[in-house]
């Protein structure tokens, strides 16, 4: 259960396992391979046992679009509840993407935007950034469906210019920086590297309101929980 993943509703949130990429930052690197399997049937009970204090589900991952099928089965028993409906995805599968709003099941989606979409490959070794903004179009082109784009901030791995740029070139309802931390991370490279400070993010926040005018801008830090800017 969540009170943040879907933004003023209590959610009831579902991890899937997988994933294609291997971001250094990753803080669910036990879900990048494997995951505890579980039947649909089994999943489905959990979501009952907490449905009672829920009008949302979220489907995260890993990746959770590896995982399309259960994605799919998951949302439809979602809808014959009537609860909103999430999935977080990394938009490296674009045609995916695309498949899942012809359902008509998802009401939200949230994505990562890792780095500059030209600067993907050095960021987290992946040379997806064009896959990644030919997902965000074919979102945009759903007007029912909200979009968050979110980027984690590391500044051993972006630059406050990157986080400029990437708001000059993203589209979404929502844009929201994230505070990098240290205590679960895949590459033990960033074992020591200290989270960015509140103080800084936010500051990067109001820095990038020229090039997001119609956009909401949230910040995400482990001391003030989630904020708009």
């Amino acid at each position: 259960m969540s009170s943040i993943e879907y933004p003023k509703l209590m959610s009831v949130v579902v991890f899937l396992a997988k994933c294609p990429l291997r971001c250094p930052y990753c803080s669910n690197g036990e879900l990048l391979e494997d995951g505890e399997e579980m039947s649909l049937d089994k999943v489905i009970d959990k979501i009952n046992n907490e449905v009672d204090f829920a009008d949302a589900i979220v489907i995260s991952g890993g990746e959770p679009l590896v995982q399309y099928d259960a994605v799919i089965e998951i949302l439809k028993y979602a809808r014959s509840l009537n609860l909103k409906t999430k999935v977080d995805t990394s938009g490296v599968y674009p045609d995916k993407i695309k498949l899942l709003l012809e359902t008509e099941l998802v009401d939200y989606i949230a994505m990562d935007v890792k780095a500059p979409f030209n600067k993907y490959s050095e960021v987290i070794d992946s040379d997806i950034g064009d896959k990644v903004k030919e997902s965000m179009n074919i979102i945009n082109s759903y007007s029912d469906v909200y979009l968050e784009c979110r980027t984690t901030y590391c500044d051993e791995l972006l630059t406050e210019s990157d986080i400029h740029q990437i708001a000059k070139e993203v589209e979404c309802d929502l844009y929201t920086i994230q505070q990098f931390r240290n205590r679960s991370v895949l590459d033990p490279k960033l074992e020591d590297v200290e989270s960015p400070l509140p103080r800084d993010i936010e500051r990067i926040a109001n820095d990038i309101k020229e090039y997001l005018p119609n956009t909401k801008i949230n910040m995400k830090t482990a001391e003030f929980g989630q904020k708009t800017v």
